[in-house]
């Protein structure tokens, strides 16, 4: 044997690793240096480095860095930021309706939800549209009910063909009312159509006003455009249709979930949903 071989400073140099103990709220550390005792109350950032607060059985708070150091139950230890909390996953859609993971967008059905524009067609998939890929059920734009039952006959509903549709301003005596009776006149097909629809001007007003500011969304004069005359009260550019595009884009931004949304649309939306996914022959 080389008496001289090796080196007898090889253990002396490796450090000694410490076991990571998460500084959670609550744990009980002492501070090897000053002795000094306490409960974990917070983690924070001061001057660069993460520090620990330790509370003492006198309600006294001192900070210490982060790192060894410490003892926890008699052991030597380092402390370490505790691991932020992984963000609540959803567990439901914006409509309220029970999320579903992990589903594959069923294939679309026959039947569909026919609205009158591009907006009305934006704000339900912003809210209805995670449970209409999970129902199968298409909506398609209108462009306008000038001629509403033209526009069902060329569907051609019948079994497994349902239509639903959902039309602005559909009070009695206005133009969308009367296009939506004319849809009665269809024969058989009427039984394979729904048309619904909400009381206000636009789809606009269908979002609650306090979402842009307001406690009621403004009248607008007869005659004047009525979406650039809303742009116009807010004090947003509305002398084009790109102000306009660009407004509405606004307004949909800040709806969050079906309770930005008033009840006179969230009923017939829902309705048109279960009427497009209630035949039977359509599975």
């Amino acid at each position: 044997m080389d008496r001289y071989s090796g080196d007898v400073l090889a253990n002396a140099r490796k450090p000694k690793v410490l076991p990571e103990v998460a500084a959670e709220t609550g744990v009980v550390v002492e501070d090897v240096e000053t002795g000094w005792v306490g409960a974990v109350v917070r983690v924070e950032k001061s001057g660069g480095i993460h520090v620990v607060a330790l509370e003492d059985r006198r309600g006294k708070v001192r900070a210490f860095p982060l790192g060894p150091g410490f003892w926890v139950d008699g052991v030597a230890v380092r402390l370490v930021a505790p691991k932020a909390a992984a963000p609540a996953r959803p567990t439901r859609t914006a409509s309220g309706s029970v999320l579903v993971e992990h589903h594959r967008a069923r294939t679309a059905r026959a039947s569909r939800i026919l609205v009158e524009g591009r907006h009305d067609a934006e704000l339900v998939e912003k809210v209805w549209g995670d449970d209409l890929r999970v129902e199968g059920v298409v909506v398609e734009m209108l462009d306008g009910v000038d001629d509403l039952a033209a526009a069902v006959a060329e569907f051609s509903p019948g079994p497994g063909r349902r239509l639903g549709i959902l039309v602005d301003h559909l009070v009695e005596g206005s133009k969308e009312w009367h296009e939506a009776a004319s849809v009665a006149r269809l024969g058989a097909a009427r039984a394979h159509v729904l048309v619904v629809g909400h009381p206000y001007i636009d789809i606009w007003e269908a979002v609650r006003p306090a979402r842009v500011g307001l406690d009621a969304w403004p009248r607008i004069p007869k005659g004047r455009p009525w979406k650039e005359g809303v742009l116009a009260h807010l004090g947003w550019p509305h002398e084009t249709q790109a102000d306009v595009a660009r407004g509405w884009k606004r307004i949909l931004g800040t709806v969050r979930s079906w309770t930005d949304l008033e009840p006179e649309l969230l009923g017939r939306v829902e309705e048109l949903i279960d009427f497009t996914t209630g035949d039977t022959t359509d599975l």
